[in-house]
Order: C-alpha cells, then structure tokens, then sequence
C-alpha cells in the first residue's frame, strides 16, 4: 500500500488451498482498503490439485473464499477452463456456458463483486466462444516476451471476441517465473521503449509486458517489496510501439517456421 498498489490477486488453491486464510491473517484490518480478486476451479485430492467445471463445486468454491477471506472478493476468476475443456469434447462448450453461468449467479446472489476468465492457453477457448457464453467482465491471460506468438494472438482473438477492452484485460507472469531466470541476462528489454536509459532491464521488461498483449493491468509476486516498489517505478517509462509490433512480427514469422 506505501508503494501505492491497491489491487491483490490470489486463488484458491494458492499455499497449498491456504491462501485465503493466509491473505486474511496477514493483511489483517487492511484488507478492506484493497480490491481483491481469486480464481476457483483447482480442487484437492488424493494425488493433488485437481481441476473441476462442476457447477456445484465451483458455486461452493465462491462460497468458501467469502468465507476464509472474511469478505466478498471484488473479482472471482474461472481458472484455466482450459484445463477441463480438452477432456469435455464434444460437450466443451456446454461445460463453459455452464462454469461461466455459474459465477454469473454468484455475482448476483452477492458472493462476489464481478467474475472473470484467467487462461494460461487461450486457444481452446477460441472456437466455443459465441453469444451463448456469458461474457465476463475480465480477462487475464499471460503477458510479456516470453509469451508465444500463438498465445499473444489467441488472447488478441479472446479479447475481441467477447468485446473486452482497457482495463478489462490483465496480464500475468510478465517474467515467466522469475526474474533471476539466466534469460534476462542476456537480452536488453530497453529496446522496447523509448527512452529505456533510466530503467532497469527488469523495468523495461515489465513496462513492455503491458503491450504484449495490449493490458490494463499486470499482476506480480508480492515477495520482495524492493522488487515490487521498482516495477512500480517502471510505469512511468513510455513503450515504443514501432519496436513490438516488429518484434511481434519476428515472433509469427519464427512460429510460421516451426513444424506443427
């Protein structure tokens, strides 16, 4: 909050499913001056973590992160349908509609504020999207230069296709894990702004995740708040355009390239 971030995203079965009830503990009386979002859809089981579209399970899902939070959630995420969906043919889109509906309901009946779609791979949700899917109200999709050109343009295609702009499309994972991956030492972000000199590689990295895809907001670990406060800093750099729509050129001719 000092380094003036105001939103706080989780999920339910973040820490081992304890998240909530961490999250609650620790931010304590100040959880109430953040918007807040989860996502449901990973369950427990006898072999780990397992995903579900159950309309039952995802409705009690909503309930139970009310409930460990102490709050409504400001956001609640379906978390990689995807996961689901590749199991569900010829049904997928059933099953989508159903998920989807669900949250709607749980927006109404007053468990959440607002419901949104998070993807780590977009494309099958691509061709079950139409008028019968209920349209969230955000999308978060992966963001930055690691993310892949066939991911980058489904999340393009996503975000058309249900009409979201702005600030209704989040990115995730600008760094794909880690900024001490050896990667980011041997690549200079700054080229994609405009005057890059007085950022940091990692900045400059951050600042170009916003354009890749095109989002509102990013969501970043909250581990290090020295690391937190300078991507913080990093906002204020301006993004040359010109460069990410060459670099997302190379990135379809590179895919075009690689044998399906």
């Amino acid at each position: 909050m000092d380094l003036g971030v105001t939103a706080l995203d989780t999920s339910s079965n973040y820490l081992g499913f304890g998240s909530h009830e961490a999250l609650a503990r620790t931010a304590g009386d100040l959880l109430p001056k953040f918007t807040v979002s989860t996502k449901v859809g990973y369950f427990p089981g006898p072999d780990g973590a397992g995903h579900s579209l159950d309309p039952v399970r995802l409705h009690a899902a909503v309930e139970r992160a009310a409930e460990d939070l102490g709050r409504e959630p400001d956001l609640v995420f379906l978390h990689n349908p995807e996961q689901s969906l590749r199991g569900a043919a010829p049904h997928n889109q059933d099953a989508l509609v159903q998920a989807c509906a669900t949250l709607d309901a749980a927006v109404a009946k007053g468990l959440c504020a607002a419901w949104g779609v998070a993807s780590w791979d977009p494309s099958p949700l691509l061709s079950l999207i139409d008028a019968t899917v209920p349209r969230p109200a955000v999308l978060m999709v992966r963001a930055g230069l690691l993310v892949g050109a066939r991911t980058l343009d489904a999340a393009e295609a996503l975000t058309e296709a249900w009409g979201l702009e702005g600030g209704e499309v989040w990115g995730m994972s600008p760094f794909g894990g880690s900024t001490s991956t050896p990667l980011w030492d041997r690549i200079d972000p700054r080229v994609f702004l405009r005057d890059g000199s007085r950022l940091s590689c990692v900045q400059a990295a951050f600042r170009a995740a916003y354009h890749l895809p095109r989002v509102g907001s990013v969501a970043v670990g909250t581990d290090e708040p020295a690391h937190l406060g300078e991507l913080v800093g990093a906002l204020a750099g301006g993004v040359d355009e010109r460069t990410v729509q060459e670099y997302r050129s190379l990135l379809r001719d590179r895919s075009r390239a690689q044998p399906a």
